[in-house]
């Protein structure tokens, strides 16, 4: 558990991110031709119909595992710039819906000049950003068929709170399939209390058993694993850290993606 309390882990996240969404709108947006450039993953970008949403902030990829289906509506929490929202959105097509749920203002006026440009490029206008904590979300109970998250409940400070949101807004059958870091022992202080090591999804993160046991505890019926990488220090940050703090980081932490059923 990170020593940083909830009102500051908020803080901490919503300047982190509206930084990022900061810098994507400078470097990214503002051309003719789509280039996310420093602000994204370019090889991921190449790929999507709307590059500009790919900031490279990603620790896997919840909608190729999700099985998604034409008519599905589907919720991303913590969407960013839209990244997964868009996936989504061209798989549910016309008859579906995909919903993306963000606290940082500077992120949501991102996707929604994004949704604009997936709008032009697609022909669908399935897509829409709402404002809200995912330990609260915004949604309808029992309204959603699937909820999808890349590396975002881990920035939350209270997670088993994030599990049971989840729940409630899931239909009965319905699906949580999460990418997200996970700790494979205790990190030491100097590292929990680090505000930067929490904003990229380390400091904040939960042990393995404790992040599988808050999803079950939230009464979800199936629980299962179906990727798992050992994450490398070195992309801690996006950028090289420190040789005393690459030792204590060295196989502390993995990237899972998780699915949960209700």
């Amino acid at each position: 558990m990170s020593s940083i309390s909830r009102k500051d882990a908020h803080a901490i996240v919503k300047k982190a991110y509206a930084s990022v969404a900061k810098k994507q709108s400078c470097c990214c947006c503002d051309s003719k031709k789509p280039s996310p450039g420093p602000c994204g993953d370019k090889k991921a970008a190449a790929a999507m119909t709307v590059p500009e949403a790919e900031l490279g902030l990603s620790c896997g990829n919840p909608v190729a595992f999700a099985h998604v289906k034409a008519g599905d509506v589907v919720v991303d929490l913590g969407s960013g710039a839209g990244r997964d929202v868009f996936l989504a959105a061209e798989k549910v097509g016309a008859a579906g819906r995909a919903i993306g749920v963000d606290m940082t203002p500077e992120m949501l006026r991102l996707a929604c000049r994004n949704a604009k440009v997936f709008a032009q490029r697609t022909g669908l206008e399935n897509v829409e950003f709402r404002k809200g904590l995912i330990e609260s979300l915004p949604i309808d109970d029992a309204s959603v068929g699937l909820v999808i998250s890349n590396c975002v409940i881990n920035l939350s400070p209270d997670k088993p709170r994030v599990f049971r949101e989840i729940f409630r807004v899931l239909r009965p059958g319905g699906r949580m399939v999460v990418s997200d870091i996970v700790l494979n022992r205790e990190l030491p202080e100097s590292v929990r209390k680090n505000e930067r090591l929490y904003s990229s999804c380390l400091a904040g993160a939960l042990l393995r058993a404790e992040y599988l046991g808050a999803i079950r505890a939230a009464g979800f019926k199936k629980v299962k694993v179906l990727s798992d990488t050992a994450r490398k220090p070195r992309n801690v940050g996006g950028d090289p850290i420190t040789r005393t703090a690459a030792k204590a980081l060295a196989g502390a932490a993995s990237s899972v993606t998780i699915l949960a059923v209700k």
